[in-house]
């Protein structure tokens, strides 16, 4: 019994020894007139102070409340910090117990006749993970059947989240996708494919976003921009008294590269219009939505009840029936096209202040390919040594292309030959032959050395031809183009002042590093550049409810080698300026004045100077009013601009016009426009082929709500001069009639009808051209919705790629075509392709190939659309979800009737089918 007392009493000693000793603290502290030591009451008789140096401080100098765990000082130490020594009581002895829930103790006795039953919950508490989120959206899974077409099953999705995690921090996500394909090893795994993807966290004062970004600068002058990427975007607000700081950091994948594609639009042809690349690419893919589109420099919409609509995957843009296309529109895209050359990172950040008269701000961009991470070219130690000697220029980054293949009967294979002393590839089916697989490339007319030979084999077979007096005769080179990754550097510093509510000065300054070739240091010396902006606006009269007249005054300074990362001025700069590819350091200075009423509208006038280092010099002066007086409406923009440079001169004078008087029931008005361009070599004093001219005119009238419901007709007269033997002559004259009309419109019903008819006649022998453009559309909605239909009838004209296609190789039994060499030669040939007979002799697929040959077609396009959509009846009230609230059915009729245009008839009815010129149905 005495060994087990003693046992226990060991145990215990020890038990006490070891929670001293764990509940002995030794801290250092920084200086203050009282420090709180910790969260509980510490032992009188275990504490202590020190110095840095380990001395004790006498304890006269200060008091501690033990029970509180408080050092209070009466005389502050000279030391900057102290070192304690003390001993906290356990937790157990400072923790406060009750036999029952201080919360059941009531402030009043009004209750005390009330039964309580002491019990504890035997219900779990449940956690829910982001409670106070709400989540929306939908996945739907439907089936598309059509007699034109295979069964399609496919399914969309539709997820949001958005709600507070707490009282300062909010959260919204997304995820949508448009068409997750639920074939074989083809449903959606990786998040990149979806068409938004982002989760978003912000407060009052900040905000974190990951996923898809938009990243637009639109604060800037120089540095102007507007991009999709996937990556990571940081802002913050800092608010002082009277002003505010933001600041903003991003970095991400860059999805696409800026690109602009201008063409003049061909008479009658509504599209498709193919997009090129920087790099003249014939194939884009342009990243959605990040297309600008612009006709005659006038931004359009894009829609199918719009102006145009456009084929991401395809690069092409065609433009609806309501929006005609004559020989007189330019077009211009910018857009953003998925270049996959290499591994493209952007990251821009930077700050801005802002007060009430002042702001500033500061930024940084940078976008550069990673040059060791190729993604499309793999490139040789032989090939990277290429771009290293090409220096910035593209026309030495290219590579032979030969590359060594054994013998293969589906594939195109060469052998080289010596033909007079120079050794060419000759195409070759020897097994026994040293075999290569070349690529050609198109360098352009009697530029190459070889040319296409056979068209009907799958793949096409080229041929050497021989140089006469040292002239090529061929365009086509066994070579490949090899890209260079590219870097492009800014730093931006802007900001403004207004000293009073008419005063406004602002400033923008940058500098750009742009490395068109980071493989190599040649050409380097024209990297970098600056550019300079300032502009001021005074308010010389101001009134709130009157005439406000003001100046103003804008100058530009660009250096040659500055590069910006999308376009700096208005799409048509260079046409308004008559410049052709100028030179030289560019200075751009505008001075004007403005007269304004808030009610009545404006009128301004400007005087402008363009200039390039001494090689190009321009004066412009433009007008412009735009006036409302009563039922009067007048627009009026004109300008006339005078140009040197040392090899041309210019006079160019143009003007837009319009007149609308509104009376009680609709309006009339009537349009004029003009533009006078000559443009003269100065050695030879002649004319250029850029000289032009040309007069329209055009009367409207309508009746009805423009916005509502309404009818309008006009005519349109144009007049075009073109140069001819040095001499701006008559080339065509063009007639057109239109009528827009949108005859009923409420909750129920839609019927609007478009009609342009365009008859273009030429001066010389050509015939003439006639286009018509049409569209009828009526929609109907019966039952609360439940039953909808659409109907939309439209005629235009446009053009269709020829159709091109090759036979790829599949295993045996996976295919639908067989090959059988009929003459002998080991050339697969399109013809010698049959469908085949038993499924096992099926070992190839038909493929149809990208063309760039387009056949004018006229077109009739019917369709009709029927739409039953049971959740609009059922489930009415507060009624669980039934069975059919879960379905929607939609129906289609589509008749798109395409035929060979030729001559100016129209056929305008969509059933008809029998034509010889039928191309497509």
């Amino acid at each position: 019994m005495k060994i087990r007392l003693a046992f226990l009493f060991i145990l215990l000693c020890t038990l006490l020894s070891a929670q001293d000793k764990s509940n002995y603290k030794t801290i250092r502290v920084a200086v203050n007139d009282s420090i709180q030591i910790d969260s509980v009451s510490i032992n009188p008789g275990r504490f202590q102070l020190r110095d840095i140096s380990g001395f004790v401080i006498d304890s006269s100098k200060y008091t501690v409340d033990f029970k509180k765990s408080i050092l209070i000082f009466r005389e502050l130490p000279v030391s900057d910090s102290l070192i304690i020594d003390y001993l906290k009581y356990p937790d157990f002895i400072t923790k406060t117990y009750s036999r029952l829930d201080p919360e059941l103790i009531l402030s009043d006795t009004k209750d005390l006749n009330t039964l309580y039953r002491l019990s504890q919950s035997n219900q779990e508490r449940s956690f829910t993970p982001f409670e106070g989120l709400t989540t929306t959206g939908s996945i739907s899974r439907g089936i598309t059947i059509g007699n034109n077409q295979n069964s399609v099953l496919n399914s969309e999705l539709d997820l949001q989240i958005s709600g507070r995690l707490n009282d300062k921090v909010s959260l919204r996500a997304s995820i949508q996708d448009a068409n997750i394909p639920l074939q074989e090893s083809g449903y959606s795994q990786r998040l990149d494919e979806f068409d938004q993807v982002f989760i978003e966290l912000f407060s009052e004062n900040w905000n974190i976003r990951a996923g898809d970004i938009d990243l637009v600068n639109p604060e800037s002058y120089f540095a102007k921009f507007s991009k999709r990427v996937q990556g990571l975007q940081v802002q913050a607000k800092l608010n002082h008294p009277e002003s505010e700081t933001h600041l903003f950091a991003s970095g991400a994948l860059v999805r696409g590269q800026f690109a602009r594609s201008q063409f003049t639009a061909q008479e009658g042809n509504q599209g498709p219009y193919k997009l090129r690349g920087n790099n003249n690419e014939l194939f884009v893919l342009i990243v959605s939505g990040s297309e600008s589109v612009y006709v005659n420099g006038v931004l359009v919409e894009r829609g199918e009840n719009k102006d145009y609509i456009i084929d991401y995957n395809a690069g092409e843009i065609i433009f609806n029936s309501t929006f005609p296309i004559t020989s007189e529109m330019r077009i211009t895209v910018d857009y953003q096209f998925s270049e996959r050359n290499y591994s493209r990172l952007v990251a821009f950040g930077g700050a801005r202040y802002k007060s009430d008269s002042f702001h500033i701000g500061v930024s940084v961009y940078n976008e550069n390919d990673a040059k060791n991470q190729p993604l499309q070219q793999n490139l040789s130690s032989e090939q990277v040594q290429i771009l290293g000697d090409a220096g910035d220029d593209m026309t030495q980054m290219t590579a032979p292309s030969a590359i060594p293949e054994s013998f293969n009967e589906n594939r195109i294979l060469y052998k080289k030959e010596l033909i007079n002393g120079v050794e060419a590839f000759v195409f070759s089916n020897d097994p026994n032959d040293e075999l290569f697989s070349v690529k050609f490339s198109l360098i352009g007319d009697l530029q190459g050395n070889y040319i296409i030979s056979n068209t009907n084999a799958i793949n096409t077979i080229f041929e050497y031809v021989e140089p006469i007096n040292g002239v090529p005769q061929g365009n086509y080179e066994p070579i490949v183009q090899l890209i260079a990754p590219t870097k492009l550097q800014m730093i931006v510093m802007n900001g403004g002042y207004a000293p009073s509510n008419k005063t406004n000065i602002s400033f923008e300054l940058s500098g750009s590093n742009n490395d068109l070739n980071l493989f190599s240091n040649l050409d380097d010396g024209d990297n970098n550049g600056f550019a300079a902006h300032l502009s001021f606006d005074q308010n010389i009269i101001r009134k709130d409810s009157s005439w406000t007249f003001s100046a103003l005054g804008k100058a530009d300074y660009i250096d040659d080698r500055f590069a910006t990362i999308e376009r700096l001025y208005n799409p048509e700069f260079n046409r308004d300026w008559n410049l052709d590819q100028p030179t030289g350091d560019q200075r751009f200075i505008t001075a004007g004045m403005n007269l304004q009423h808030p009610e009545k509208g404006i009128a301004n006038y400007s005087y402008q100077n363009l200039n390039y280092s001494g090689d190009f010099n321009g004066n412009k002066h433009n007008g412009l009013v735009d006036l409302k007086l009563n039922r009067l409406s007048v627009y009026s923009n004109s300008s006339a601009l005078s140009t040197s440079s040392m090899r041309t001169t210019s006079q160019f004078v143009r003007s837009f016009n319009r007149l609308v008087y509104a009376h009680k029931k609709g309006w009339i008005g009537g349009k004029f426009a003009m533009e006078d361009n000559e443009q003269r070599d100065v050695e030879s004093d002649t004319l250029t082929p850029l000289s032009q001219r040309f007069s329209s005119y055009e009367l409207f009238t309508g009746i009805g709500d423009s916005t509502n419901i309404y009818v309008e007709v006009g005519y349109k007269s144009r007049l075009n001069d073109s140069l001819r033997n040095n001499v701006v002559e008559r080339v065509n004259t063009s007639n057109t009639y239109f009528l827009r009309s949108r005859l009923i419109k409420n909750q129920k019903t839609n019927l609007a009808l478009f009609l342009n008819y365009r008859d273009l006649k030429f001066s010389d022998d050509r015939d003439n051209e006639n286009s018509l453009n049409s569209r009828l559309q009526f929609s109907q909605n019966l039952l609360n919705q439940l039953i909808q239909f659409n109907t939309v009838f439209e005629t235009n004209s446009g053009t269709l790629p020829q159709q091109e296609f090759t036979y790829v190789e599949v295993e045996a039994g996976q295919g639908a075509y067989t090959w059988i060499d009929y003459n002998e030669n080991g050339i697969q040939e399109l013809e010698e392709f049959e469908i085949a007979q038993f499924q096992d002799q099926g070992s190839y697929i038909r493929v149809l190939l990208p063309n760039q040959v387009f056949i004018k077609t006229h077109q009739n396009r019917f369709s009709q659309n029927l739409t039953i959509n049971p959740q609009r009846i059922v489930n009415q009230g507060s009624k669980p979800p039934s069975f059919w609230s879960k379905l929607y059915n939609q129906t289609s009729y589509l008749i798109d009737r395409k035929v060979r245009r030729d001559g100016n008839n129209f056929n305008l009815n969509p059933f008809d089918s029998d034509a010889d010129d039928l191309l497509g149905l």
